[in-house]
């Protein structure tokens, strides 16, 4: 067995990656800075070296054939893996290092980088870059360490998950609509409800505690962010169900008026990391330090 053959080199390797995850030569080159016509060579070379297709040209278009599709499957996890071990090593070599971490745009603003400065005051060798990001990140294909997310506990395989807290959701309206606290529960029935875009069935979980009947829920505007729902709710759009965490400061200054209880959501909020980067010094760090909020 010729095993250069099967070790293709690593800007083969590298070019044929960035064309797959685009499907396109042009924003390949873009990425790595290289015409396009070298990332056609290198992919052609690559082809020849395995001795299959793994693009089909559909005249200035190229699509990954099935074979193409599962070889970068399998490639961008070694390179990952690659990618992880490397870090790990600049790390050691830099001290603690940098921690590339992904976290839920309102959560960032509203409660991490606020409670960030202690997290400093004990790792001053860490950096942390915070990266906005809602919805699912690929690790693999995203220069991302770790992630503070919300979901129900259903995580990939390849995925480390420390469960935080439970969501605690509290319907919000502004101060224009207090009454009392009975006559503003069954006012909230009635008005226009909006809702987050990750978390639609979040008022059927609100009618059901409340025994209210669902079918007299009034489903208004979806936001993608929670800040811009918010908004809406100063804007007197409608009523809002937003996590407690990210409120706090606004039902303490009267700005905005809960409605009810704070109700559980079927939710919780989750550390999560590839399974590689477990040993990363700064990952460590801040693992420790976030899940110690945990037990305060």
């Amino acid at each position: 067995m010729n095993y250069r053959r099967l070790t293709p080199s690593m800007s083969l390797l590298l070019a044929f990656e960035a064309a797959a995850r685009h499907e396109s030569y042009t924003r390949a080159a873009e990425e790595l800075s290289l015409s396009q016509s070298a990332i056609s060579r290198q992919v052609q070379a690559l082809e020849e070296q395995l001795g299959v297709s793994l693009f089909r040209r559909e005249g200035r278009v190229v699509k990954l054939t099935e074979l193409g599709r599962r070889y970068h499957s399998e490639l961008n996890a070694a390179l990952g893996r690659i990618r992880n071990a490397t870090l790990q090593a600049m790390s050691h070599q830099a001290g603690s290092g940098a921690l590339r971490l992904a976290t839920l745009p309102t959560f960032g603003s509203k409660w991490l980088l606020p409670h960030l400065h202690e997290f400093y005051d004990i790792n001053p060798d860490v950096t942390i870059h915070v990266h906005s990001r809602i919805g699912h990140i690929d690790f693999h294909a995203e220069e991302i360490d770790a992630a503070i997310t919300v979901g129900s506990g259903d995580w990939p395989g390849d995925l480390v998950s420390h469960r935080l807290y439970n969501e605690f959701l509290v319907a919000i309206t502004g101060p224009q609509h207090v009454l009392g606290s009975q006559d503003l529960l069954k006012w909230a029935s009635g008005q226009v409800l909006l809702t987050v875009t990750s978390n639609q069935q979040a008022w059927a979980e609100w009618f059901t505690h409340y025994h209210f009947d669902h079918r007299k829920m009034r489903a208004g505007p979806s936001f993608e962010l929670t800040s811009h729902l918010i908004q809406a709710v100063r804007a007197d759009m409608g009523i809002g169900l937003i996590p407690k965490v990210l409120i706090e400061d606004e039902l303490r200054r009267g700005e905005l008026v809960a409605i009810g209880d704070a109700i559980t959501s079927r939710r919780s909020y989750y550390f999560v990391y590839p399974s590689g980067s477990g040993e990363l010094p700064s990952l460590a760090a801040f693992r420790d330090w976030i899940l110690s909020f945990r037990h305060s």
